[in-house]
């Protein structure tokens, strides 16, 4: 047997973790990493004791034709990369990876072009991870320096999206 990378070893913990999401449109986990130890985990879900979106079989932004990376404000989850980093202390994410991997609710392939959004990447910014890694397919990601994202201010232009 061959051993697998490292990477895709925390991409499938953060597979297995999304199978907790209750989004009935995309389901996303995320852990967090530093020094090889999991610091903290988490995927989409209602904030706790409000209902989820598979239990009232509505998605708000879906209903409003809301497109894929706009107006996360008006989402009922918290986003897998938010729970992890409430979760856990700073001190402990300070230097560490995060890792995301995302799938469609509906039909169970990867999200393409997967990121965070860009309420996520605030807070993964202010966090202290260094780096995110972003599930592309069974064995292949993406790395991203977290540096980027503050050198690559999109909030500045306006962007919106992936």
């Amino acid at each position: 047997m061959q051993r697998i990378d490292k990477n895709n070893y925390y991409l499938d913990i953060a597979e297995t973790v999304l199978e907790r999401g209750t989004c009935i449109r995309r389901n996303y986990g995320a852990i967090i990493v530093k020094n090889d130890q999991i610091v903290s985990t988490g995927y989409v879900g209602a904030p706790r004791g409000r209902q989820n979106c598979i239990d009232i079989g509505k998605c708000i932004r879906e209903s409003m034709g809301i497109k894929r990376g706009e107006r996360y404000e008006m989402c009922r989850s918290v986003h897998a990369e938010a729970n992890a980093i409430i979760h856990a202390s700073r001190n402990d994410m300070i230097g560490s990876t995060l890792y995301l991997a995302g799938k469609d609710a509906r039909t169970g392939e990867y999200v393409e072009n997967a990121n965070a959004c860009s309420m996520c990447k605030r807070m993964i910014i202010n966090s202290g991870i260094t780096t995110v890694i972003i599930r592309n397919d069974k064995t292949k990601y993406t790395s991203i320096s977290v540096s980027d994202w503050i050198d690559n201010d999109e909030s500045i232009l306006g962007v919106m999206g992936y």
